[in-house]
């Protein structure tokens, strides 16, 4: 992605033969058609009409200038329950947990340069394997590996025999003090946020979706430690009761909420506490049966399906942010799509509506991870990490199936025009 430019090729683009579209439109700030982008290093120089962007970039000096043809030009996807490590009950898991450090990273790069080349641009990681994430975000941001930005939470806290407990990407902690130390070892590794599993869940043969894990000091330890180091805290989380008292102490996020209620997305929604609701993860038969997971978990997950989805219904009622997050890996092929946008598209046709579609997978991830002021939007001064296609986003969540070019940082990753791809 940051590989150095050939000798004498200038570092200023001009995309023209777009329309511009990004998630202010629910601010009333329209698409704009005949428009032009001028990217300049790694970054947005100008966007506006397209004569005055090429006369602005034509005074600066030379610029290459690439006709997208008409195709609508949209920040990238932000994923934000990502696990480039998976591995669930069965065979294919299996495969993953039996890999050895080095072909971890290995397995773990060719999926951030997948995730990339499909549009997803940032990927908020909420559990990776042996702290691999790190060195993966190190070596995409130095040019050593292709891939999305990467915000992770390092390994998520379980307590013991908690959900997720089997496995190197989580962390097992007892007690105020044990978990206290948790978030610090991980904010010491460079985790960006803080992920705690404070229920059962779909993948946990010995638990329910509606198991608590963790005792009251317990989480408020990891939201009173997280929040004095700056970070946010979010929760894997099913049942109403744990997410109730989770919201009062100031969750800043809930992963999937498989059975809520609308005294609970009343809270959710006056506390500001997202949902990421990974609706993919119980209507997924076809994923499972290609990675082999048992049929007790297949049960367990599209059993919970028609709750999960009136819980989001009820999230969506209650004003609470929804946030695009496929729990899937971003780039698995689904459905004739990609996770990402599969995830996107069940989002929007169950009462989103592409508009907010749009924004739930691009300005209000950024928004919680706290780089508005680089992301999420195709403005003047906001990093080039745009996508396009030739259908609008804004008529539906499934133009982004045909997403045909990809730029990161100002460095085209792919066009299909001319069968590039970054490898």
């Amino acid at each position: 992605m940051n590989a150095a430019r050939d000798a004498g090729e200038s570092d200023a683009t001009v995309l023209t033969g777009c329309t511009v579209v990004d998630a202010r439109v629910l601010d009333g700030v329209a698409p704009l058609p005949d428009a032009a982008v001028w990217v300049r290093g790694d970054r947005i120089a100008a966007v506006g009409p397209a004569g005055e962007v090429l006369a602005e970039a034509g005074a600066a000096g030379e610029y290459r200038r690439v006709d997208l043809g008409g195709a609508y030009l949209t920040p990238g996807l932000v994923n934000m329950h990502t696990h480039l490590s998976l591995s669930l009950p069965g065979q294919g898991g299996d495969t993953v947990k039996g890999l050895n450090p080095h072909e971890l990273a290995y397995y773990m790069a060719d999926g951030a340069r997948r995730t990339l080349l499909c549009g997803v641009t940032t990927v908020r990681c909420v559990a990776e394997k042996d702290h691999a994430d790190f060195a993966l975000r190190r070596a995409i941001a130095s040019g050593q590996a292709i891939g999305p930005r990467i915000f992770t939470a390092g390994r998520a806290l379980v307590s013991t025999g908690g959900h997720g407990h089997e496995g190197t990407d989580t962390l097992e902690c007892d007690g105020a003090d044990g978990f206290r130390r948790g978030v610090r070892s991980q904010v010491k590794a460079g985790a960006d946020l803080i992920k705690v599993m404070i229920s059962g869940g779909i993948a946990g043969q010995h638990e329910a979706i509606h198991t608590r894990q963790l005792f009251t000091d317990e989480l408020t330890a990891v939201i009173e430690t997280a929040h004095a180091w700056g970070r946010k805290v979010t929760a894997h989380a099913g049942p109403a009761p744990v997410i109730a008292e989770a919201v009062a102490l100031g969750l800043d996020c809930v992963e999937h909420g498989y059975q809520l209620t609308p005294e609970v997305t009343a809270a959710m929604a006056a506390q500001g506490t997202a949902l990421v609701p990974t609706l993919l993860v119980t209507r997924c038969k076809e994923f499972f049966d290609e990675l082999g997971v048992p049929e007790w978990m297949q049960r367990r997950s599209l059993d919970a399906g028609p709750r999960h989805l009136d819980s989001y219904a009820m999230a969506l009622a209650a004003g609470v942010e929804v946030l695009l997050g496929s729990d899937m890996p971003p780039f698995w092929t689904f459905e004739g799509t990609n996770a990402s946008v599969r995830e996107l598209e069940h989002m929007a046709d169950s009462g989103l509506g592409p508009a907010r579609a749009l924004h739930a997978g691009t300005l209000g991830p950024v928004r919680w991870l706290g780089a508005e002021a680089d992301l999420g939007t195709v403005e003047l001064g906001k990093y080039a990490d745009l996508v396009a296609m030739d259908a609008d986003p804004l008529a539906s969540a499934s133009a982004f199936r045909g997403v045909r070019w990809v730029m990161s940082g100002g460095r085209v990753v792919r066009d299909d025009q001319t069968g590039w791809a970054a490898a």
